[in-house]
């Protein structure tokens, strides 16, 4: 293929196909390949119900060799697609990520995190020989070591109520009006929860960029793409799963590309603090209050550094000194704001600043 099938579910075996998609052309990858679960036994409920587990044909792997190079394969394949910049996430389980994370370092991944998708609704283990298995494992890792690859932290932490998001998710399985059926039964015994996907996508990919799942299933990484602004392949061999994958992406919304932004501020144009200055946002003279010991007043000078009993510079060296800790001089500095008589830190008005260059810049475009 000399161009990317961008936005298709395409029907065949992943390492074929991959090997037939231009190099370097993918920003993500998002992997969930058969577990290998080696179930030899029925189960069933306390109340004498069958559960249906995995126990479908593309899950059967002869011994751990046979899945060894069936490992080693479709990760090669995935390897030469993914540009140097990119990423990939493989999920898994106990009988198979262990495996996965040793090939995946042979082959000189470079892994980033592992993820704990804690499970807020597991199955229950009904033979009671074990601990219920309530999570699965995602290792994330970058192609080339040091290279730079997109996190999306900001955004992370403000999915997670504006706290740094951690490496155990606590994510509920698939379940519900969530989960699809046909003629009652579910239509993928493996589907994965959006909300898991949601995650991954937002945290390590931007709008625009490619996302490709190998195993693509019934295709919750494509929806969850759509969602996001993400163009996205899906390659899965077994047709009904592949129309299944098509069915459901015919109907799947896409938002508009206004509410898929999300800033990352260490990204953004650095404004320094001599610009409130030649602004007129603050004047030289004015005084600036030390966050919670307002008697604190450090004096603006011309040349956009602060002074405070005898001591000169920047606003951030000046707030470390006084509070003998790394500070942000943005956050620590405040203002007198005379419309409302309070207190405000001078972020306030890097960001009143920041828009009325943004809209000036919107006015000569």
């Amino acid at each position: 293929m000399s161009s990317l099938p961008l936005d298709q579910v395409i029907e065949g075996d992943c390492v074929e196909v991959l090997n037939r998609l231009p190099p370097d052309s993918v920003d993500l990858i998002f992997a969930d390949p058969p577990y290998n679960l080696q179930l030899r036994n029925e189960l069933w409920r306390p109340d004498h119900s069958r559960v249906k587990a995995v126990k479908d044909d593309w899950d059967q792997f002869q011994d751990f060799q046979s899945y060894d190079t069936f490992t080693i394969n479709w990760l090669s394949a995935c390897r030469r697609v993914l540009k140097a910049s990119g990423t990939l996430w493989v999920i898994g389980s106990y009988h198979n990520i262990y495996r996965v994370g040793y090939h995946l370092q042979n082959l000189g991944f470079w892994i980033l995190n592992d993820i704990v998708w804690v499970k807020t609704n597991p199955m229950p283990n009904f033979r009671g020989v074990r601990f219920t298995n309530a999570h699965e494992t995602l290792i994330w890792a970058q192609k080339e070591r040091g290279k730079p690859y997109t996190f999306n932290h900001h955004a992370m932490k403000s999915l997670n109520g504006d706290l740094q998001m951690r490496s155990d998710w606590h994510l509920p399985i698939c379940s519900g009006s969530e989960r699809l059926r046909e003629n009652g039964a579910k239509a993928h015994s493996t589907q994965k929860p959006r909300a898991l996907l949601y995650r991954v996508l937002l945290a390590a990919s931007n709008p625009g960029d490619v996302v490709l799942d190998p195993f693509f299933g019934s295709g919750t990484t494509g929806e969850v793409a759509r969602w996001l602004g993400r163009h996205w392949i899906g390659i899965e061999r077994d047709p009904r799963y592949v129309e299944l994958a098509r069915r459901r992406l015919a109907n799947a919304p896409s938002a508009p590309p206004a509410a898929l932004t999300h800033t990352n501020p260490r990204r953004e144009p650095r404004l320094p603090f001599g610009a409130l200055l030649e602004h007129g946002l603050l004047q030289a003279g004015q005084s600036l209050y030390f966050e919670g010991r307002p008697e604190l007043a450090a004096r603006v000078l011309a040349d956009g550094r602060v002074e405070y009993n005898g001591m000169r510079g920047s606003i951030h060296m000046l707030a470390r000194q006084l509070a003998s800790a790394p500070v942000n001089g943005w956050q620590q500095w405040h203002y007198h704001d005379p419309h409302d008589d309070s207190l405000r830190p001078i972020d306030h008005l890097r960001q009143k600043l920041k828009s009325i260059l943004f809209n000036q810049r919107e006015e000569e475009g």
